[in-house]
């Protein structure tokens, strides 16, 4: 049985890929040829690419309910076709009532097909169903290229049903570039279609 079902899982996993690179050939066709000429890059090579996409979920109402975690873990699994990992508290905090290796977040990387598709559906699907949007701050850079964006409920994703949430989670989701500096990550970030807030005159 195993061996027959090879090739349709192949088959499906190309299909998939063909369909999903929309940001990537968008990177390829416009986005390397307009920050070549604002920013002089001598060859293609040197234009800032994506890296990878880092999606995390902390779920604080697990140490009382594991059943939280599971409902976190799945809706997270749901939003990134990809299995999230664990994150355990590394100390306790009596305050909080934790205890060090407590299951408390979730943690999902994604790279290549799966963080372009990502991107076009967080951009062009999530983003905008935000109550009150009124644009990304363009300022959460970490001076190293990388950018970071917080939701405050897995809802604002079309693939969740609100009415089979059992409960809200917030999550942070950081992409991560090879662009050296906050101007250069920016750019392409809003050429790929990132919602920012216009820039203060005197912004960087």
């Amino acid at each position: 049985m195993g061996r027959k079902s090879e090739p349709s899982k192949k088959r499906f996993k190309n299909e998939v890929a063909g369909e999903m690179t929309r940001l990537k050939d968008l990177y390829k066709s416009r986005i390397i040829p307009e920050m070549t000429k604002e920013f002089d890059y001598k060859n293609a090579m040197a234009v800032p690419r994506m890296e990878k996409v880092v999606v995390s979920m902390g779920v604080g109402k697990a140490t009382q309910e594991k059943k939280f975690l599971e409902s976190a873990k799945n809706d997270l699994m749901i939003i990134t076709g990809q299995m999230p990992l664990i994150c355990k508290a590394k100390k306790s905090v009596s305050n909080f009532k934790l205890r060090e290796g407590n299951e408390i977040g979730l943690k999902v990387t994604l790279r290549g097909v799966r963080m372009y598709e990502f991107m076009d559906r967080l951009i062009n699907l999530a983003v905008p169903r935000i109550r009150d949007f009124r644009g990304l701050n363009p300022n959460s850079f970490d001076g190293r290229g990388n950018y970071s964006i917080g939701l405050a409920e897995q809802t604002v994703f079309p693939e969740i049903d609100p009415a089979k949430v059992e409960s809200q989670h917030g999550m942070n989701i950081t992409f991560v570039t090879t662009a050296k500096t906050n101007e250069e990550a920016r750019k392409m970030l809003s050429l790929f279609g990132m919602p920012f807030r216009d820039l203060p005159k005197d912004g960087n």
